[in-house]
């Protein structure tokens, strides 16, 4: 039977470091305020003149994952682009990848599923793989932020979180009897808390996109979000969706080898560990030197978490756990062949 396997990844962050001593420039707000509540010390943002959109980011990262993987653009059978970020309203930015990797044919799937988007990006590419319909699968998560948050203390609370960046794996079909590769997937949405997390404008459902009379610097155009409904949700159903994926999988927590949640808030990431009755060493974090990525935040954290030999090794376990806007939320376990 075939098997989901991921032969390689890569990551790209633009060249700006953005500090919190950078923010306290120009919005009132503190390293210490930051760290205490995000776990935040810095993130990535593109240069704020010219343009650089999410699949300029995302081809960095593709090259670097295909490289390692001895492919080439020619080898893909599908692409999938996970992104709240495009860069433009549409066509969809896997268009764009496509085009800048030197493809006029492939097939490119955009997802809009924000900081679950590899989690729902590689149980579509199992699904592919799975039924036949591709053996190599190019799949990447890349965010463009900066361009779109309100830099004025008024947005402070959503600004100092997120920061730019792209990462891709390389997945392949293997023919093997080994449990490996993808075991199961979990996900989920309850859009009863849409709200919670949105841009509102420009939006399609007003009869003008950009509503006559809304000033340029409306709070809608930018991030609004409900932290505490979302940290109380996250803590909730957190452990509930990767309990439901151990159950499918018929293996025990103890089993794991890492945990890689979306990297969301520090404070998040270690209450489920807490609530897990973890040792710290079992939840990567890297949220602190690049803040929240959203789609690439999980592919990130694993390229690096394979980099430091935290993860990798033939038989060990991976859990990919994460909760965004929607909301949406849910968990994938991986064992490496």
């Amino acid at each position: 039977m075939k098997k989901s396997i991921i032969r390689s990844t890569g990551m790209f962050v633009p060249p700006n470091v953005i500090t919190n001593h950078d923010l306290e420039k120009f919005m009132d707000t503190s390293d210490e305020w930051i760290k205490q509540r995000t776990g935040i010390e810095q993130r990535y943002w593109i240069d704020q003149e010219g343009t650089t959109g999410a699949s300029d980011l995302a081809y960095e990262a593709a090259i670097m994952a295909m490289d390692s993987a001895g492919w080439t653009a020619q080898d893909l059978d599908f692409i999938i682009f996970a992104t709240l970020s495009p860069d433009i309203m549409f066509p969809g930015a896997g268009c764009f990848l496509a085009a800048k990797l030197g493809l006029d044919s492939t097939p490119t799937l955009d997802i809009r599923q924000q900081c679950t988007g590899f989690l729902y990006g590689i149980a579509t590419a199992d699904a592919y793989i799975k039924s036949g319909l591709a053996k190599k699968i190019l799949l990447v998560g890349s965010e463009v932020h900066s361009s779109g948050l309100d830099k004025s203390t008024r947005g402070r609370d959503v600004t100092v979180i997120f920061g730019d960046g792209a990462a891709a794996v390389c997945i392949e079909g293997v023919k093997t009897d080994e449990k490996a590769g993808v075991l199961t997937s979990s996900l989920h949405t309850d859009g009863n808390l849409a709200e919670a997390l949105t841009v509102e404008l420009p939006a399609s459902k007003f009869p003008d996109r950009f509503p006559p009379g809304v000033p340029v610097d409306d709070i809608r155009f930018y991030p609004i979000m409900n932290g505490p409904a979302i940290f109380k949700k996250a803590v909730r159903m957190l452990p509930q969706v990767i309990n439901e994926s151990l159950e499918k999988a018929q293996i025990g927590l103890e089993d794991i080898d890492l945990i890689i949640p979306h990297q969301a808030n520090m404070r998040i990431n270690q209450a489920l560990g807490q609530f897990l009755k973890l040792e710290e060493h079992k939840i990567f974090h890297n949220i602190q030197k690049y803040g929240n990525t959203t789609a690439a935040s999980i592919p990130l954290a694993l390229h690096e978490a394979i980099a430091q030999e935290r993860i990798g090794k033939s038989g060990e376990i991976a859990l990919f756990v994460g909760l965004g806007a929607g909301l949406t939320w849910g968990s994938v376990l991986y064992k490496f062949l």
